[in-house]
C-alpha cells in the first residue's frame, strides 16, 4: 500500500482526490492548516468506508513546521504519491494590491509547493517509484484579471514542474500539474452564475470536483508512468 499525501486536502477539490485516491487503495494522509477538525471527519469517513486515512496539520508557508511534521511521517516509510492542492486566493487588480496580498498567495502555492515536496523526495527517490501532482488553475495558463499573485503562484509551479520532471525521471518518478478552469465549489458558486458560466465555458457548466480527482488518479497510478513534466488543463475546452 503506497502512502499519499494531500495538502489542502479537507475542501471541495482536496477531499475528492482524498477519498478517490483512498479508494484506489492508497493510505492517504490529509493536511490542513487552519481547519482540522474537517480533515479529521474526513479520514473518519474513508476509514468508516473500510480504506486508510489519517489528518495531519501544518502551515506549508512555515518550512520548519512543515519539516517537522513530515519527517515524523516518513519515519515509518516513504511517502510516495504527493498531491500539492493547497493554495489561497487574494483577489484585487495589481494597483491595488497589498504587498501582503502578494506576498501571502505566493507563499502558500509556491514555497508550500517545496516545503512540501523538497523534504520527501530523497525518501521517494530510493523507492525508484513516485507521483508528484500539483493542483494549478486555468489562471496560471491564460491569466485572468484581479489575479496576477495567483496567476504568478500557479505560473510559477507549472515551471517548477517541468523542471522537477527532468530531475526524477531516471528514477520512475513522475512530476505533472493539473490546471482545473471552473470546478463546482462554494467559492465558485459566489462568482459564477449559471448564465456567466454558459459564456465562459464551451461546454456550457462547471466541471466537478470528482472529475478532478479522476484526472488526479489516473496520474498517480503505473498506467500514467510514460507521463511527466506535463500541464493537463482540465476545463471544459475554455483553452
Amino acid at each position: 500500500m503506497k502512502r499519499a499525501l494531500v495538502t489542502g486536502g479537507s475542501g471541495d477539490i482536496g477531499s475528492q482526490i482524498c477519498l478517490r485516491l483512498a479508494k484506489d487503495g492508497n493510505h492517504v494522509i490529509i493536511h490542513a492548516n487552519n481547519n482540522l477538525e474537517k480533515a479529521q471527519s474526513l479520514a473518519e469517513q474513508i476509514i468508516g468506508a473500510g480504506y486508510k486515512a489519517e489528518a495531519v496539520q501544518f502551515d506549508v508557508t512555515d518550512t520548519a513546521a512543515a519539516n517537522a511534521v513530515l519527517a515524523k511521517l516518513i519515519d515509518p516509510e516513504p511517502i510516495q504519491i504527493i498531491v500539492n492542492n493547497a493554495g489561497i486566493h487574494a483577489d484585487v487588480p495589481m494597483a491595488g494590491m497589498s504587498h501582503d496580498q502578494w506576498q501571502d498567495v505566493v507563499s502558500v502555492s509556491l514555497n508550500g509547493f517545496f516545503n512540501t515536496t523538497q523534504p520527501l523526495l530523497l525518501p521517494m527517490m530510493r523507492t525508484r517509484w513516485g507521483r508528484i501532482i500539483n493542483i494549478s488553475s486555468i489562471a496560471g495558463v491564460m491569466g485572468n484579471r484581479g489575479q496576477t499573485n495567483y496567476a504568478a503562484a500557479k505560473a510559477g509551479l507549472h515551471g517548477a514542474t517541468k523542471s522537477l520532471a527532468l530531475e526524477l525521471a531516471s528514477r520512475g518518478i513522475t512530476v505533472n500539474t493539473v490546471a482545473p478552469g471552473i470546478i463546482s465549489s462554494k467559492m465558485t458558486e459566489e462568482v459564477f452564475d449559471k448564465q456567466l458560466i454558459n459564456t465562459l465555458v464551451p461546454m456550457k457548466r462547471a466541471g466537478r470536483p470528482e472529475e478532478v480527482a479522476a484526472l488526479v488518479s489516473f496520474l498517480a497510478s503505473d498506467d500514467a508512468a510514460y507521463i511527466s513534466g506535463q500541464i493537463i488543463n482540465i476545463n471544459g475546452a475554455m483553452a
